[in-house]
């Protein structure tokens, strides 16, 4: 049992916070994997998850574009974040979990200011909120060496999908507007999540592992301004971009884990993404739809009442998919239209989890 719930720690500490590395904006709404250990018939987690990423390189499909780097025109964002997570074991195989996000976020650019100088936009405070309630498929005290846990919640419209900040024009004045969508604390919509998450073990040192998990948000556009304080164009208007999208977002990790006595090492493929296209609701307004694989290692550090963890997200591919609004204009010019948007090369993730 204790090896089991050594995966589950694995599990849950590695992918607590979905955030994408880079303008690509999903946020810190992300799924809680594997809360509450399998077979515990009651009991409290409370993990503090930190999680860094400066996003600095463009990309148009998955090609880099180095000029912008070498020219001083990128976009740069520093983004952190801390989900505070609650969770109650209710009974062998059901919890629940509140995840708490407070997001701190940092955009500098040049074409948002006038284009001369680079000056820096920020945002700060309570993101959205998400409850999920979890159960284990199979019976915990018969399934020992594997079992599947289904997940679904709710994520609230509770961080601000319209801060604003100074923007400077080429004049020198500047002009209060919404912040850039990637830097919003929330997308102003109220979604349902969906997740599995599984585990297998060969033995009591090596296993396997894998998550998925999709956020489904209807509603379609928030109303909120992408001009930055100013007036939107016709071809933003015409082709639906003038005000933010509220888009679905999804994440799929598989990989392996070796454990010891004290210490849980595992590695595998995370992909985290925003979709052109949701499931349910339109595809009308402002997105950056892309697709980050990343090669993900993780170490836990495992004592009786607390686990201490690091986790290191490293990009393989960052790829600016077409979004809704590419799609109309390339029909529209017979050429195609892509956008593009800035990625991180890693991200960081730290914290730990105690167990009452």
């Amino acid at each position: 049992m204790k090896y089991i719930l050594s995966l589950t720690i694995i599990l849950f500490v590695a992918t607590i916070d979905v955030r994408s590395q880079g303008c690509v904006a999903i946020r810190s709404s992300g799924n809680t994997c594997s809360m509450g250990n399998p077979g515990a018939s009651k009991g409290w987690q409370l993990n503090f998850n930190n999680r860094y990423f400066k996003s600095y390189k463009h990309f148009v499909g998955t090609i880099e574009q180095e000029e912008r780097e070498e020219k001083g025109t990128n976009v740069i964002n520093h983004s952190y974040s801390l989900d505070i997570t609650a969770t109650r074991n209710l009974n062998t195989r059901w919890s629940i979990a509140l995840t708490v996000p407070v997001l701190s976020n940092t955009r500098s650019s040049l074409y948002e200011h006038g284009g001369a100088n680079r000056h820096s936009t920020q945002s700060f405070g309570l993101g959205d909120l998400r409850i999920t309630a979890f159960r284990w498929l199979l019976d915990p005290a018969k399934h020992h060496k594997g079992n599947i846990q289904a997940g679904l919640g709710l994520k609230l419209p509770t961080g601000a999908y319209d801060y604003e900040d100074y923007f400077y024009k080429a004049d020198g004045t500047t002009v209060l507007g919404p912040v850039d969508q990637s830097i919003q604390l929330g997308d102003g919509g109220t979604g349902f999540i969906a997740e599995l998450d599984a585990f297998y073990n060969f033995n009591y040192k090596f296993g396997v592992y894998g998550n998925f998990y999709y956020l489904v948000n209807p509603r379609e556009q928030n109303g909120v301004s992408t001009a930055r304080g100013g007036t939107p164009n016709t071809t933003a208007i015409k082709y639906f971009t003038s005000t933010m999208s509220v888009p679905d977002q999804y994440m799929a990790r598989g990989g392996a884990n070796f454990m010891t006595a004290r210490f849980n090492f595992s590695g595998g493929i995370r992909i985290e993404a925003i979709p052109s296209s949701d499931l349910v609701g339109g595809d009308r307004g402002f997105r950056r739809p892309g697709i980050v694989t990343s090669a993900e290692p993780v170490i836990t550090y495992k004592a009786k009442k607390i686990d201490i963890y690091l986790a290191v997200p490293v990009a393989l591919q960052r790829n600016r998919t077409q979004s809704y609004s590419d799609k109309l204009r390339s029909a529209d010019t017979g050429t195609k239209v892509q956008g593009d948007a800035a990625f991180a090369d890693y991200a960081i993730n730290a914290g730990f989890t105690v167990r009452f």
